[in-house]
C-alpha cells in the first residue's frame, strides 16, 4: 500500500464507515471510545517501556495496532465534528514551531 496522507486516511474512514459500520457512533460515545483505546495503548507502553509485567492477555498486543486504533478513533471524531485533520495538524505544527522554536535547544536538561 502506498504512503496515505492524513486527508486520505480521514476520506478512508468515512468510507469504511459509511459501508461497513451503518453510520457514526455519536461524538461523546465515540470520545469515551478513543479514551479507552488510549488506554490499552497506555498499558502497553507501561508494560514495554515502564516496568509493568505483562500479563498473559497482554502478551499478544500489539503496539502498532493500538496507535491505529487511536487514529481511527479520532479520525472518526474529525469527520464528525467537520474538522479538517490535515489543515489542523499544520496549524498546530506552526503553532508549536512559534512558541517552541528556542525553548528545546536553550533546555539545559535536553
Amino acid at each position: 500500500m502506498a504512503d496515505i496522507t492524513l486527508q486520505q486516511a480521514q476520506l478512508m474512514v468515512d468510507s469504511w464507515i459509511k459501508t461497513y459500520g451503518v453510520r457514526y457512533f455519536n461524538e461523546l460515545t465515540n470520545m469515551t471510545i478513543l479514551t479507552e483505546e488510549v488506554g490499552e495503548l497506555a498499558r502497553i507502553m507501561a508494560r514495554t517501556y515502564g516496568e509493568q509485567s505483562f500479563k498473559e492477555s497482554d502478551k499478544h498486543r500489539d503496539l502498532g495496532d493500538e496507535m491505529a486504533d487511536v487514529l481511527w478513533v479520532l479520525l472518526c471524531l474529525a469527520n464528525q465534528t467537520g474538522v479538517d485533520i490535515t489543515s489542523a495538524f499544520e496549524k498546530n505544527l506552526q503553532k508549536k514551531t512559534n512558541r517552541d522554536k528556542e525553548r528545546h535547544i536553550n533546555n539545559q536538561k535536553l
